[in-house]
């Protein structure tokens, strides 16, 4: 086999945690509507469960690099495999709340330490030439997760009625279906080879050169051990990485690179988009068919345009994609916020009596009045109807009044999408396995990923609340505004890595 197939084969194997990660965020989707009359939840109930797997993410980022970096990347890649595996099977047979809380968390802790150790493995055995389309492989898997989980979701409910599929079994499939990507990730691990980079580190020398010999050839790998060694020497293992090592002088620059990149992926709002995509488009008053049909795209635009991120990461290099993604992020959330802020919203009398199910004669007091702006609007109509039967209605009531131009959001949201999957998604990664030194990368990468993974589930817990605080207008402002601070930011300080070995940007950044 060609040494660069062999290494993209391996980056597919190990990036399959990516695979499993984007599944299991997006199958609850399809499960929330089951299990809550079931399990007799309440809001908050059904929210843990939702978010449990991002809490215990959030933990297991922290602690995975600098575990990765004692016991090494492949034993641990080999445990998340499990826990992946254990997470499926445990949910699928969830007889309770607090069985599927604890089931889905351990997916969760999964998932976090794969996004921490995929990307440091597959940047540690790949050529410089190709590295970063190496590590973005990641990122593709993740959006052919979330795919997968959809597609997944949609066909079992369909066959809701044939043969043993019910509404109180069904759920327990679209669980139980990761099991089996979970099962394969397991067996494939024990294929891999360990990092020669962390073989070198803990002295397997021989061992460490016949993985550098399989991956890259004879000449390449002897380049190579002589770089890795020549680091070494200078900064000897010690074992343990102590977290104050992050904080040294010389890690200034290359921290603070990676703690601005790893906040601006999530802050300019990936996850409102992502987890509310459906809402959203709700919002602008084509209906609720109308919008679950827009939302699909966004799963395709983030394959497609991931798939073009992975092309141009090794020619164009990290920082172009990076300013040139985020300049976009930032043109799009404002068009979507023009879009919002263009909206007028009326109720006419003669459209009340096409609305089935709410209260008719509780609307006309509302009938001909036009509100320029959202909050207005639902304000009104929750003073009218209440609180729940607002929420019930909601899509019928802002497609029977708004007056807007619909394409501006679909725009917005798409190019949103477009410009995110050719930076901020994979280039971050990329870039995280690319900075920190070989002897704090496992440490480095987990702290950015703890952060990068709380500002995520910042975001989409205030989502919500933004919306109905200030209005669709002002909260894809916001956006903006952070992707144009962060555009500027990056334009400053941020380096090029391309076509460098991880020795050689060591030397660059930190020495």
């Amino acid at each position: 086999m060609h040494k660069k197939n062999s290494t993209l084969l391996i980056a597919l194997v190990v990036s399959l945690g990516g695979f499993l990660f984007g599944f299991d965020a997006s199958v609850i989707s399809g499960v929330t509507r089951f299990i809550k009359p079931q399990f007799a939840l309440n809001d908050i109930q059904l929210g843990w469960v939702v978010s449990s797997p991002s809490f215990s993410a959030m933990f297991a980022m922290l602690v995975a690099g600098s575990i990765s970096d004692r016991f090494g990347r492949k034993k641990i890649l080999i445990g998340v495999a499990l826990l992946y595996a254990m997470s499926a099977f445990w949910s699928a047979y969830a007889y309770g709340y607090a069985d599927l809380v604890i089931a889905r968390m351990l997916g969760g802790a999964a998932f976090g330490a794969a996004l921490v150790l995929a990307p440091a493995y597959i940047a540690e055995i790949s050529p410089a030439a190709i590295r970063g389309k190496m590590v973005s492989v990641q990122q593709l898997n993740i959006v052919l997760g979330f795919s997968a989980a959809y597609f997944s979701n949609y066909f079992l409910q369909n066959q809701l009625g044939n043969g043993a599929l019910t509404n109180e079994n069904v759920w327990r499939w679209m669980f139980g279906i990761e099991f089996f990507p979970a099962i394969l990730y397991f067996i494939l691990m024990f294929w891999v080879p360990e990092s020669p980079r962390w073989l070198f580190a803990h002295g397997k020398r021989t061992e460490a050169i016949a993985v550098l010999k399989t991956l890259h050839g004879d000449n390449a790998a002897v380049e190579e051990a002589r770089e890795i060694e020549k680091n070494l020497e200078e900064h000897p293992n010690t074992g343990r990485t102590p977290i104050k090592a992050l904080f040294h002088k010389k890690l200034r620059f290359v921290l603070m690179v990676g703690l601005v990149v790893g906040v601006l992926q999530q802050i300019t709002g990936v996850n409102a988009i992502y987890f509310y995509a459906t809402a959203i488009f709700e919002q602008s008053g084509i209906g609720s068919n109308a919008a679950f049909a827009q939302a699909v795209w966004v799963g395709i635009i983030n394959v497609v345009f991931t798939l073009v991120a992975m092309a141009l990461i090794d020619q164009m290099g990290r920082k172009p994609l990076l300013l040139i993604g985020i300049a976009g992020i930032a043109i799009c959330t404002a068009i979507t916020a023009w879009g919002f802020h263009q909206a007028v919203y009326r109720l006419p009398a003669e459209k009340i009596t096409a609305l089935e199910g709410v209260d008719q004669e509780k609307l006309r007091s509302v009938a001909g009045i036009t509100y320029h702006k959202d909050l207005e609007f639902k304000n009104a109509l929750k003073v009218t109807l209440g609180e729940q039967e607002y929420a019930k209605y909601e899509g019928d009531l802002i497609k029977a009044s708004i007056q807007m131009n619909p394409i501006l959001i679909l725009v917005g949201i798409l190019g949103f999408v477009a410009f995110f999957a050719i930076s901020l998604g994979p280039v971050m990664w990329v870039m995280l396995s690319e900075l920190f030194p070989n002897r704090i990368r496992g440490l480095a990468i987990s702290a950015i990923g703890f952060i990068n993974s709380f500002v995520s589930w910042l975001v989409q817990f205030v989502f919500p609340w933004e919306l109905s605080s200030f209005g669709n207008a002002f909260t894809y402002l916001v956006y903006s505004g952070f992707a144009t601070l962060g555009f500027f930011i990056l334009l400053r300080i941020l380096p090029e890595t391309k076509g460098k070995s991880l020795e050689e940007i060591e030397y660059e950044l930190v020495k």
